[in-house]
């Protein structure tokens, strides 16, 4: 056992327990930039797999960990492999369309998750939306458990779907909590290089504010999850329990989207729709061209794309861009 493995497993035992490699740092720029450097390696020689980000440390720990995703689809069907990578503070993270996630130790927890999938899964715009919105409901699951076994799991008498108080999907990437982002999900996809492989690598990137003091609060539409549940443990056992909690339900999710995508696509849109902020609210959509469309989010697509009704009437399909509720 190398230290990176010792210390994960001193620090982050219930995730070392659930995921295939787990590697821990004290700092990186990103949990993303190291999950594609290990990806990247499960199929390449480390001289070949792009600049280093963190030190010879990232180079000697994805190097040990490459060998954990194998090379053959049927294994990515059955059982998914997912390493797992954590920082107790990185310095560039980033979420999407390049928002910049910087934390210290102890205040978030910055998990990113590897795996692999098929390659035709990962690059069917028919259903590869889905991913996005599995990743969120992992997220969700594995808190909501959390919260349950730690007694943490109410803040208020109502605790229905659609109440402030329950955890909520934002659309396309965000966890709200009371009306406000409890955190963020990035999600980046790897084109292995060898053609005759039909796996393509995943990452996902979930940033979640834990124990971030109200006054530490990036803006005024973020929140953190002790200032609305209690008793919690303590921030680092939080980030291990979430963390492992999220292996299992994405392992879980990941399989059953494999086996049959468009069956399963059906489920999560009915699923994904009675957990969305989004839906029925005002939002302004940005798009990546620079246009801006205003009106109420009306509906979540069978692509998991999202409907807005504009001021003027007129429908808009929202696939990739900004949205924001009013």
């Amino acid at each position: 056992m190398n230290v990176n493995e010792s210390e994960a497993m001193r620090r982050l035992p219930r995730t070392c327990r659930a995921a295939d490699w787990v590697l821990w740092f004290d700092e990186v720029d990103s949990t993303n930039t190291v999950a594609r450097r290990l990806l990247s390696e499960a199929w390449q020689p480390v001289d070949a797999a792009g600049p280093d980000v963190a030190g010879t440390a990232t180079v000697t720990a994805c190097a040990a960990a490459a060998g954990v995703f194998g090379d053959g689809i049927a294994d990515a069907v059955a059982e998914p492999p997912i390493a797992v990578i954590v920082a107790d503070s990185q310095t560039a993270g980033h979420g999407r369309l390049g928002r910049q996630w910087v934390s210290r130790p102890g205040e978030s927890s910055m998990v990113s998750f590897a795996t692999v999938l098929p390659q035709s899964l990962v690059t069917d715009s028919r259903v590869n939306g889905w991913l996005q919105m599995i990743a969120g409901l992992a997220a969700i699951d594995a808190m909501t458990a959390v919260l349950a076994e730690t007694g943490a799991d109410r803040c208020c008498a109502s605790h229905g779907p659609k109440d402030d108080c329950a955890l909520m999907l934002k659309w396309p990437n965000d966890v709200f909590l009371h009306g406000r982002k409890l955190g963020g999900i990035l999600l980046e996809s790897v084109m292995l290089p060898a053609a005759d492989i039909p796996v393509a690598g995943l990452v996902i990137g979930i940033g979640l504010n834990l124990n971030l003091p109200a006054d530490h609060l990036p803006t005024d539409q973020a929140t953190s999850l002790q200032l609305h549940r209690a008793p919690l443990p303590d921030p680092l056992e939080l980030r291990d329990r979430i963390a492992a909690g999220t292996v299992t339900v994405l392992r879980s999710r990941m399989r059953a989207f494999a086996v049959d995508p468009t069956d399963y696509a059906v489920a999560l849109r009915d699923e994904t729709e009675a957990l969305c902020w989004t839906l029925g609210r005002r939002v302004e959509a940005r798009m990546t061209d620079g246009s801006v469309t205003r009106g109420i989010a009306t509906a979540l697509n069978p692509d998991a794309s999202l409907t807005v009704c504009a001021d003027d009437g007129v429908d808009h399909v929202v696939r990739t861009g900004d949205v924001g509720v009013l």
